[in-house]
């Protein structure tokens, strides 16, 4: 295999096996890479929040503080997919995604913690672009046919987001007032307060 493929192809964990995971291993990290407000609607326990911009920012730092077992989780798997091919370009191939994402977790018993009742940001993400889109429509045959560029916008908007796996509009909803949480985190709040692995603590000692 070479290096391109292994930094594109998706290592998926199922939720059942994760559970097991966390009896068996004690090395086991979990990185949550949705949003705060996200994670604090629901996460799984004991997992910790590192939202993908931080990821992103601040990679090399993240990668050199965790172990060979690591978990992404996010709401489907795609936010998660993502932060693994970032690691991976720091030489952190080894992160596993959680197929299903956090709702999938839950669905097969896992223990998540819950909290204030939010619709997660692929949901706000769906809601919009659907909304425009049957604006965009309704606009250019009551309105003005130019209305209906519109919907071919999110059209476009949508393929590229598909193509390049990423999504501008969730990335502008995520910073919407009622998608912020109490305490956002930051480099200090989460990456910094995650673990040492095992093999430095020993080294450190």
């Amino acid at each position: 295999m070479t290096s391109l493929s292994k930094a594109i192809a998706v290592k998926a964990l199922a939720p059942e096996t994760l559970q097991s995971w966390f009896r068996e291993h004690r090395d086991l990290v979990v990185i949550d890479v949705r949003s705060a407000a996200e994670f604090e609607s629901m996460h799984i326990r004991g997992s910790y929040n590192v939202p993908l911009p931080l990821l992103s920012e601040h990679t090399d730092e993240l990668a050199a503080r965790l172990g060979s077992r690591v978990v992404l989780v996010c709401q489907s798997g795609v936010r998660a997919e993502q932060a693994r091919q970032r690691m991976a370009t720091v030489g952190l191939d080894t992160a596993y995604v959680l197929t299903s994402g956090v709702p999938g977790f839950d669905a097969a018993g896992g223990d998540v913690v819950k909290g204030k009742d939010r619709w997660d940001l692929e949901r706000q993400v769906r809601l919009a672009a659907g909304s425009l889109v049957v604006l965009g429509l309704a606009g250019g045959r009551f309105v003005s046919p130019k209305i209906r560029m519109l919907a071919g916008a999110i059209g476009t908007g949508l393929t590229f987001s598909a193509a390049t796996n990423t999504c501008a509009m969730g990335k502008a909803l995520s910073a919407m007032p009622w998608n912020k949480a109490a305490t956002e985190p930051t480099r200090e709040s989460a990456i910094l307060q995650l673990p040492v692995p095992a093999a430095e603590e020993d080294a450190a000692a």
